[in-house]
């Protein structure tokens, strides 16, 4: 799931870009939640799941791992991370802010639209990053299948 995320992400920031220029720096984000709309509900949801906020494939990630780490004993790495995890809500809401709270890029050149393989990325992530959080049940038994196989 934090592959999806991740390359969503990365797919949006790829898409967002203008010609000429690409989005390499939050603020480049600026204002694309509503220049862009599909993409920026995109990011949103990639931003929101690596927070992990519910319910969305990140939290129910975390939900799994802080949970194996504390019935191994590691009460006190879980700590570390879920502190961890409050301080990256930050850094998460740093680009939702970017993309619909500033203002930005209406006087810049027109975007490109995305090529096929980049819409189909974006399809597939942002759908397994839902879905993964909706119905992670069906993710933990293919998990747990090829853990059995090993």
């Amino acid at each position: 799931v934090y592959a999806c995320m991740t390359l969503g992400a990365f797919a949006v920031a790829v898409a967002a870009g203008r010609p000429g220029a690409q989005v390499d720096a939050i603020a480049d984000l600026a204002g694309l939640g509503f220049r862009r709309p599909l993409l920026g509900a995109a990011m949103a949801v990639f931003m929101l799941s690596l927070a992990g906020i519910p319910p969305l494939a990140g939290f129910v990630g975390k939900l799994y791992l802080f949970g194996a780490a504390v019935d191994a004993g590691f009460v006190w790495l879980t700590v570390i991370g879920v502190l961890n995890s409050v301080v990256s809500v930050y850094y998460y809401a740093g680009v939702l802010v970017q993309m619909y709270m500033v203002e930005g890029g209406a006087e810049e050149a027109p975007a490109r639209r995305p090529g096929f393989a980049v819409a189909l990325a974006l399809v597939l992530t942002a759908g397994a990053t839902v879905v993964a959080g909706i119905v992670p049940s069906a993710l933990l038994q293919v998990a747990a299948a090829s853990f059995a196989g090993m």
